[in-house]
């Protein structure tokens, strides 16, 4: 088919200052892919989705996205400086065609380029999608594309670069081409071992029919003076790399090409590459016919690593190109390029390729290996990750994969601009007013689900602040305005006096209800008709306590209390309570609210005396009632495996800390204030000598 494009460089696909309106933004992949790219590059200024109109994509740091109820809706009310120039087409395959005629009979004026990013469009709507922007002058790209990515201008459509393009893509003189969106990515970070950046990368789609084929691109690509270099990533199927060599033999391109082509291995078997165009559908189109047909035009062998050396005058007077027989080879190959070509590197190489393991299994046999022989393991990508975590992994919370963390997290990041927690802009949360919730998804990775939960760790917050200037932590803060210390000395002192016995009991309350709660199919902590019998898990728990409690007396060995019941202060009635405790109960009461943690922690407690395990019914205690509060908040993504047990496991202690240090400060003003030095030192008097003197 006859295709006539406007854009005779790459720059006129896309640059700064394009302005882009997406269709059916609102649908799941549209909505989060723009999103990104808003935050990316800003250069979106509208969407449209059927009654959605009115409906605005909230952007921090970025202009907010519009949504318009048809396309000639969003043409008529922005204005002109903002109507767009390009369009992103995510609509569904049987809508593909309308909303693409819908484009090119109201954006004449305006629209130059339509980008169709939605698979399974069929060859005959295709064909008419072609026909159209051929009659009415529209470049159109797809379908079945990813996008393109313009790094120099930092711009994109599509979800070129998933979530970070900015990582993967670095200014550079390498045009990506590929059949596969996400080769496009992965041959990016590649380049940059080799210390070449990227000035475009283009995803052509892989469909039967490409509507805007690989040779038109390489035109491009020749006439774009950022591009010196053009990598191809190319599949079996159709005849557009046919055209495309005999278009640069007749044009005699000057640029050379680097390319991999795919698909070799599955010739006669039958297998499916995943795309649909990547199918033999005759003479030269299967990879190993591919393969001549570039090693053809090249003139050169198709490189191997330890030939470079040989190749390299030929190369050098050539100057077509090379390909690679695997795509490792990529990284090896452009450097022989660049030296042939006399090119000095776009960088300094980086990110050397490596093994990076998604699994890891050497047991013991870590210990026995040099360190630079163990491998770590890296971050397995979607939707590899998932179905690992879903088949693999079993019982509650994940298990992050370990790697370096030496300059990475999880937790914070920062572009220079907006410091981040999670992905979420500090900005944002900063403008919503809530350090709880910011502290939460710290601690969490995840937002917190209800509002009540907030309040409920304003509370314990509360609570842990202090119990008086005779407990540990407290004197810890005095002794050290006693001595003359700052206040951060004063707040590390509070911390270095909680552990195991005095804060950290709730880490081991925590351990238990994950034991006791992890087989009872228990999904939401806060629905009062979760189906368990609370009274027998108590019994059976009690009934297994009173049995190690009497082999260990037997023997004459410590034993291991129940954690959080009793209190030394609160431990005189029959039936006793921790104020501070019933102050949270009382809050869930009487907002109508349940948690089945302390309901199980009360029934624990009463049934230790049922069973005669103690004399009283010990007072369920504020460690406890943070540490249930807590797993409430946690238990819900402990089941999805969001977070890991550990993780859990840490959250209570991590809570009375932070509030016990912040009550520690305020022993230490005061101390530091009313006090005077070395007044805690006790008396030479009052101290016992429990050994005599050896002199």
């Amino acid at each position: 088919m006859m295709i006539v494009m406007k854009a005779k460089s790459l720059e006129d696909l896309l640059k700064k200052g394009d302005r882009v309106a997406v269709s059916n933004i609102t649908g799941r992949e549209a909505s989060s892919v723009s999103y990104i790219s808003q935050v990316y590059c800003n250069n979106i200024v509208g969407g449209w989705s059927l009654a959605k109109a009115g409906q605005t994509i909230s952007v921090p740091a970025a202009d907010d996205i519009p949504v318009f109820g048809q396309f000639d809706e969003l043409l008529a009310q922005l204005p002109d400086e903002r109507k767009p120039n390009k369009v992103v087409v995510y609509s569904p395959p049987e809508a593909v065609y309308g909303d693409v005629k819908e484009v090119i009979e109201h954006g004449k004026n305006c629209v130059e380029t339509i980008f169709v990013i939605t698979e399974n469009v069929s060859v005959e709507v295709t064909a008419k999608l072609r026909r159209l922007c051929n009659l009415d002058h529209f470049d159109i790209l797809g379908c079945n594309t990813l996008g393109v990515i313009n790094v120099h201008d930092a711009v994109r459509i599509g979800a070129v670069g998933g979530d970070s393009p900015a990582e993967a893509f670095i200014p550079g003189s390498a045009c990506i081409i590929s059949n596969s969106g996400n080769m496009v990515n992965t041959i990016a970070s590649y380049l940059q071992s080799a210390g070449l950046g990227v000035s475009y990368g283009i995803a052509t789609g892989k469909d039967p029919l490409i509507l805007t084929p690989i040779k038109e691109l390489l035109r491009m690509a020749e006439h774009d003076p950022r591009t010196r270099l053009t990598v191809l990533y190319i599949e079996p199927g159709g005849v557009y790399e046919l055209e495309a060599v005999e278009m640069a033999r007749a044009e005699g391109f000057q640029k050379p090409i680097l390319v991999y082509v795919a698909g070799s291995f599955a010739e006669g078997t039958g297998i499916s590459l995943g795309h649909a165009g990547a199918v033999v559908d005759g003479l030269n189109t299967s990879a190993s016919a591919k393969m001549a047909l570039f090693d053809d035009y090249f003139g050169v062998p198709v490189f191997h690593p330890e030939d470079a050396k040989e190749i390299m005058p030929l190369l050098a007077e050539l100057r077509r190109g090379l390909r690679v027989n695997t795509l490792h080879d990529l990284v090896s190959a452009a450097s022989t390029l660049m030296e042939a070509m006399q090119w000095d590197r776009d960088m300094i190489p980086k990110n050397p390729l490596v093994l990076r393991p998604w699994i890891v299994g050497l047991g013991s046999f870590t210990q026995r290996l040099p360190s630079h022989l163990v491998p770590h393991v890296d971050t397995i990508i979607e939707p590899y990750g998932s179905l690992i975590k879903k088949y693999i992994h079993s019982g509650l919370g994940h298990t992050p994969p370990r790697q370096s963390m030496r300059n990475a997290s999880h937790a914070s990041s920062n572009d220079g601009v907006t410091p981040r927690i999670y992905g979420y802009s500090t900005l944002s949360m900063m403008k919503q007013g809530s350090f709880i919730n910011s502290m939460l998804l710290c601690w969490l990775g995840h937002p917190v689900r209800h509002a009540f939960e907030t309040r409920l760790v304003d509370m314990c917050l509360i609570a842990a602040l202090t119990n008086g200037p005779g407990t540990i932590s407290a004197q810890g803060a005095k002794l050290s305005a006693s001595a003359g210390n700052g206040p951060n000395t004063a707040m590390m002192t509070t911390l270095g006096t909680i552990g195991e016995v005095h804060g950290g009991n709730g880490k081991v309350a925590a351990k238990l209800l994950v034991d006791v709660f992890a087989n009872t199919g228990l999904t939401d902590p806060y629905h009062r008709d979760h189906g368990i019998d609370l009274d027998k898990l108590a019994a059976k728990f009690v009934s297994e306590f009173k049995k190690t409690k009497s082999a260990a007396k037997e023997a004459g060995i410590d034993y291991s209390m129940v954690p959080c019941l009793g209190h030394p202060v609160f431990n005189t009635e029959k039936v006793n309570y921790d104020p501070r405790e019933r102050v949270i109960s009382t809050y869930l009461e009487d907002q109508g609210y349940y948690n089945v943690f302390l309901d199980f922690y009360h029934r624990l407690a009463a049934e230790l005396l049922n069973q005669q395990a103690t004399n009283k019914v010990h007072a369920v205690n504020v460690d406890a009632a943070i540490t249930c509060v807590l797993m409430g908040i946690v238990w819900p993504l402990l089941v999805e495996k969001k977070i890991s047990v550990e993780r859990a496991l840490d959250l209570p202690f991590l809570l009375f800390a932070l509030g016990r240090v912040a009550g520690g400060a305020g022993e230490y003003l005061d101390h530091r204030e009313c006090g005077t030095n070395m007044d805690m030192r006790v008396p030479v008097s009052e101290c016992r000598a429990l050994c005599r003197g050896r002199d």
